[in-house]
């Protein structure tokens, strides 16, 4: 008699444990799920939101527009692909990359 009391507690701490991790499953899988929700708009949302606002500025700039890129002030001259040339004193011309303009004027 005692060995058949053994099995069917035996057999109720599997069901039981079998339930528990079910739940623990479905409890860290709700914990990722908010976590990556928090760090996409804490995150990547803002982020995204900032640099489509950069390339706008970019986007708008226009031949004779004052810029600042690197840390030096300048005026457009001629926008390429990837870069622009910007006077930055009378007759000095530098070329600089479209991704150094911090602002537009």
């Amino acid at each position: 008699m005692e060995q058949a009391t053994t099995v069917a507690d035996t057999t109720a701490d599997v069901v039981t444990t079998g339930a528990a991790q079910t739940t623990d499953w479905w409890g860290l899988l709700l914990y990722c799920v908010i976590i990556f929700a928090i760090i996409y708009f804490f995150m990547v949302r803002p982020n995204k939101k900032r640099m489509a606002e950069y390339q706008k500025m970019l986007d708008s700039m226009q031949v004779g527009n004052r810029v600042l890129a690197a840390g030096i002030y300048g005026t457009i001259k001629k926008i390429n692909d990837k870069t622009i040339e910007m006077e930055i004193a009378d007759g000095v011309v530098v070329e600089v990359a479209k991704g150094a303009i911090a602002n537009v004027e």
